[in-house]
C-alpha cells in the first residue's frame, strides 16, 4: 500500500518557486518514494525530519507511519535547506 503524500503551505510555495523542470523531478521522486519511504528518506541526526535527495535539492519531511502519510515540509537546495531549520 503505497503511503499519501501532503504539503505543508511553505513546502507548497517552494515548490511552486523552483525552475518547472526541478519541480517535476521533485514531484516525480515524491511519487516513487510514496511506495517505499524507509528507502528513499534518511533520518536526520538530532531531529524527527527525515530528508530525500533529489540531485541539488533536498526535500524535508516527517514521516507519520501510523497514518501512513509523508508531510513535506520544505523544499530547497542543499546549500541552504540546512541553514534555515
Amino acid at each position: 500500500m503505497s503511503w499519501s503524500v501532503e504539503l505543508t503551505q511553505r513546502a507548497f510555495r517552494d515548490l511552486r518557486n523552483l525552475n518547472p523542470a526541478v519541480a517535476r523531478r521533485v514531484v516525480a521522486k515524491l511519487e516513487q518514494a510514496a511506495k517505499d519511504p524507509p528507502r528513499f528518506f534518511a533520518h536526520l541526526v538530532g531531529s524527527d525530519e527525515y530528508k530525500l535527495r533529489v540531485g541539488d535539492y533536498r526535500v524535508l519531511a516527517t514521516l507519520a507511519h501510523e497514518a501512513k502519510v509523508i508531510v513535506v515540509a520544505r523544499i530547497e537546495h542543499r546549500s541552504r535547506v540546512y541553514a534555515r531549520r
